[in-house]
């Protein structure tokens, strides 16, 4: 039921949206701004509302005549201001309810959005109250309509028992005091109406509160035309308690309920608002429940970005994006506008279907999405046109100091780096940072452990003959040196959950983002199997072998194979010999159906990709980190 009355609703506002989209233009189209719009009707209502206030008088002597006055004496100011107080009120309604359901018709409200979706049921009740409130104020027939009917309708709850109505039976029984509490009353609601404004769009990343320009213009002058042609007057003249009210013409935008207090018991419009309220709120845990995509979180890619972004269970890529900072363009965050259009690399997502309305059937057919509806169905990887990846890389500095120099081989130093200022870095298994040198020259190394936030970092350093930084880590550093560093950086992270067997394949210190890759294989519990082969020139070059010797006896899915290159006699080697990539084509004859992680030097990497994909590795399945001695990052070659 819930599932058709959202495909019947996604229609309509499609179909509104194509509507306005030809007479407005899809950067203009209110539709895609409802929430900004609400937040600019406060605005105009909470300005109008303080001039109205200025001069109205908290009595109920003068409360009637100080608004006639206002709005007959003052015309040009007070008048209009009434009037705009009175339609902007109305239309915030109109655009907030419009603005949640448009949100229920596209399942926006599930999972990790019931944030905003509960704090939104309580900001409408905030402002209806608010609403209800100011109409009590000009104490004219209407108000004397609306607080009789209210008061009777809060005398039916427990603990009351008719003694609230009983204060409006007579006009002396209504007093100045009473008066000044409905008008602490319509200050003090809207301040809480704020306060829950701004909570509700805490869990949007970079949420807009203005609309564009043309927009609020266009709002403004619609009001001012509103109160020209049908400005708002006083109703039937000043209260009169002793009177029956005969007719009043009701706001049914606020008082649609009054109505009901009249033809219904009052206990049954009670359990109407408060039902409907209750299975508004509890909606995002209502059945049927979510069913998108998979469980759990996913990993986006910017290509030529370092950033590795998490993509919660429902998060658009646009959302996940903008969450972690990174300046992906966008307007509507609706479909219509095409500027967060990008071009999907490697992975699944559900592309938004009918929602993306302004993706062509070519575009979708090479592999164009729209940001702000595409949701992830895989770990993926995007190309956004225009990004500053630049300023992506230069985001996360960290002061470091070197805590550890441990030697593993001949050549190769175990570098411990703790982090400052008691700063942490979260990172993901397969990342790497970059050492910032004293020209601004840098040098990438990449973590060793599975991914996690922490304050200790260990690299792998490979001693370079000549190397700038690597001459320095062996023969000058010492404990207490300070370093600069930045990131995380690196899209060289696994690709789970997949059911395909999965081959690692490194090359010297490659083997230090693969073991943090297979220790986060592990950790995880993957139970599928996993083949490591290790490439090195001599056995002495395999500083670790007995970590990888014992994963093999601790995990049964476990398989490490060592390959020499340049063996000698007396290295008393018997194992496999010859170039890495070359062993793993002669153990898997077809690779298709399999995944491949391959980390190492920029050549071993352009033999080894095209070799693997000859022999039926999918283009997509083969991610690749690849080094040069002094480069200053990394190739990514996924």
């Amino acid at each position: 039921m819930i599932q058709r009355l959202q495909a019947l609703l996604q229609w309509m506002f499609l179909q509104v949206e194509g509507l306005f989209n030809r007479a407005f233009g899809d950067r203009l189209n209110p539709i895609y701004h409802l929430g900004a719009i609400s937040f600019y009707l406060f605005w105009l209502v909470a300005g109008s509302g303080l001039y109205l206030y200025a001069f109205f008088e908290t009595g109920v002597a003068g409360a009637y005549d100080s608004v006639e006055a206002l709005t007959h004496h003052q015309w040009f100011a007070g008048g209009v201001l009434r009037s705009i107080h009175r339609y902007a009120s109305d239309a915030m309604v109109l655009t907030m309810l419009l603005h949640m359901l448009r949100h229920f018709a596209f399942d926006r409200f599930r999972g990790f959005r019931w944030f905003s979706w509960v704090s939104g049921v309580s900001l409408i009740w905030g402002v209806y109250i608010s609403g209800i409130n100011g109409y009590m104020l000009p104490w004219d027939k209407l108000a004397q309509f609306v607080i009789v009917a209210s008061f009777e309708w809060l005398d039916w709850l427990p603990g009351f028992g008719g003694t609230l109505v009983r204060n409006f039976i007579y006009t002396t029984s209504v007093n100045d005091r009473f008066f000044s509490l409905l008008s602490f009353m319509h200050i003090g609601i809207p301040l809480v109406v704020l306060l829950l404004m701004w909570i509700h769009v805490q869990r949007v990343p970079k949420a807009r509160t203005n609309p564009p320009r043309p927009i609020m213009i266009s709002v403004t002058l619609m009001l001012l035309v509103m109160c020209a042609v049908k400005p708002v007057l006083s109703q039937g003249g000043a209260a009169q308690l002793d009177q029956a009210v005969p007719d009043v013409q009701l706001d049914w935008f606020y008082l649609a309920v009054f109505p009901l207090l009249y033809l219904s018991p009052l206990g049954q419009v009670w359990a109407l608002l408060v039902g409907a309220s209750t299975v508004l709120a509890l909606l995002p845990w209502l059945p049927p429940r979510w069913r998108r995509g998979p469980q759990g979180s996913f990993q986006m890619h910017l290509h030529g970005s370092p950033r590795v972004v998490s993509v919660r269970q429902g998060e658009t890529l646009l959302e996940a994006g903008l969450r972690a900072e990174i300046p992906l363009p966008f307007s509507c965050r609706s479909g219509g506008c095409g500027q967060c259009r990008a071009s999907l690399l490697n992975g699944r997502v559900n592309d938004g279907g009918a929602q993306a309305a302004s993706l062509t059937p070519q575009q979708r057919q090479r592999g164009d999405i729209l940001l702000c509806c595409a949701c992830a169905l895989s770990d993926v990887e995007i190309e956004v046109e225009g990004l500053d990846l630049q300023a992506e890389g230069e985001q996360s500095r960290y002061t470091t100091r070197v805590v550890g120099l441990d030697r593993l081989s001949p050549d190769v130093m175990r570098l411990t780096l703790a982090l400052m200022d008691g700063r942490r870095l979260r990172y993901q298994a397969g990342q790497y940072i970059q050492v910032v040198l004293e020209d601004g020259q840098r040098r990438a190394y990449s973590f060793t452990a599975p991914g996690d936030e922490t304050d200790r970092i260990e690299l792998h350093v490979r001693l370079m003959p000549g190397g700038r930084f690597t001459t320095q880590v062996f023969e000058r550093m010492k404990l207490g040196d300070e370093l600069q560093i930045e990131g995380p950086i690196g899209a060289f992270v696994l690709r789970e959950p997949s059911p395909k067997p999965v081959i690692f394949v490194a090359g010297a210190t490659g083997f230090a983002p693969v073991k943090s890759l297979l220790e986060e294989a592990f950790r995880s519990g993957i139970d599928k199997p996993l083949h490591f082969y290790w490439g090195v020139r001599r056995p002495a070059d395999l500083y670790l072998r007995e970590l990888p010797e014992s994963w093999a006896r601790e995990h049964a899915n476990f398989h490490f194979v060592p390959v020499i290159s340049e063996p000698d006699a007396a290295d008393g080697w018997n194992g496999r010999t010859g170039l890495v990539h070359e062993a793993i084509l002669q153990d898997f004859p077809d690779l298709s159906g399999h995944l491949v992680y391959a980390c190492g030097s920029l050549k071993m990497v352009e033999a080894a990709r095209p070799a693997f994909v000859a022999q039926g590795l999918s283009d997509d399945a083969c991610f690749s980190d690849a080094f040069t001695p002094a480069a200053a990052a990394p190739a990514q070659l996924t």
